[in-house]
C-alpha cells in the first residue's frame, strides 16, 4: 500500500499524493451525486473513505484513519435510508426538505458537544491526531453533514460549508495540498448545491398540494 503515499506529481512547489488526489477526486465525485440527488452518492463517498482510510492508516495518522471508518459506516446507513426510507420525486431522485427548528436544535448540539469530546480525547492522546481543535470540529462537523444527507435536509449544504472553513487552512498547513484545493472546489459545489436544494425545497409542497387538488 505504499503507493498510496507515493508522489503523483508536483504542482507549484507542493508535492501531490496519489492517495490524497485518488480518494479526494472520489469525494468530489460523491458531492456532485448528492447535488444531484442520486443514491449512488453513498457508495462513491465509502470508495473515498476506503481509499482515505488506507492512505492515513499506512503514514500512521490514526485519528485521520479513524474518521474515515466513520465516514464509511455513516456511507453505509445513508444509502440504506435513501434506498428505502425516503420519499422520491417522478426523475428517481430523492425529495429533499428544511429540517424543523427542534431537529436543527439536535444537530447544533450534537456539534457542539462532539467537537468538545472528540477533542478532549485527541488533546489526551496526541498521537491520534496533530491539531485536536481542528480536527475534532472537522471530524464532527462531517458526521452532522452526512447525517442531514442522509435525512434529506437542506441544512446539510450549510454544514459543509462550516466544515470547509475550517477544511481548506487546516489542509494545506498539515501538507495535503491536493485535499486543500478539492475543499475550495467543494465550497464552489456546496454553493450550487445549496441553491438546488432550496429551490427543490420550496416547490416540492406547492406540486403536491396541486397534486392533491387534482386528485
Amino acid at each position: 500500500m505504499d503507493w498510496l503515499n507515493a508522489e503523483a506529481f508536483t504542482a507549484f512547489g507542493q508535492h501531490i499524493k496519489w492517495s490524497d488526489m485518488t480518494g479526494n477526486l472520489i469525494g468530489l465525485t460523491a458531492l456532485a451525486l448528492g447535488w444531484r440527488r442520486s443514491v449512488w452518492t453513498w457508495p462513491v463517498q465509502f470508495a473515498s473513505g476506503l481509499i482515505l482510510f488506507a492512505a492515513f492508516a499506512t503514514s500512521h495518522l490514526t485519528g485521520s484513519a479513524g474518521k474515515q471508518l466513520v465516514v464509511m459506516g455513516v456511507a453505509v446507513w445513508g444509502w440504506r435510508q435513501w434506498s428505502r426510507g425516503h420519499r422520491q420525486e417522478r426523475d428517481g431522485a430523492i425529495a429533499v426538505r428544511f429540517a424543523t427548528w427542534g431537529e436543527r436544535a439536535v444537530m447544533a448540539g450534537a456539534a457542539l458537544l462532539g467537537t468538545l469530546v472528540v477533542g478532549g480525547l485527541f488533546t489526551l492522546y496526541p498521537s491520534l491526531s496533530w491539531d485536536p481543535w481542528p480536527d475534532a470540529y472537522i471530524f464532527v462537523g462531517t458526521l452532522v453533514a452526512m447525517y442531514a444527507q442522509a435525512r434529506g435536509m437542506v441544512e446539510f449544504w450549510f454544514a459543509w460549508l462550516l466544515v470547509d472553513l475550517v477544511g481548506v487552512p487546516l489542509n494545506f498547513a498539515n501538507g495535503y495540498v491536493f485535499s486543500g484545493f478539492v475543499y475550495v472546489i467543494y465550497g464552489v459545489l456546496v454553493l450550487w448545491g445549496l441553491r438546488d436544494w432550496w429551490q427543490r425545497s420550496r416547490t416540492a409542497p406547492a406540486l403536491e398540494g396541486l397534486e392533491g387538488a387534482a386528485a
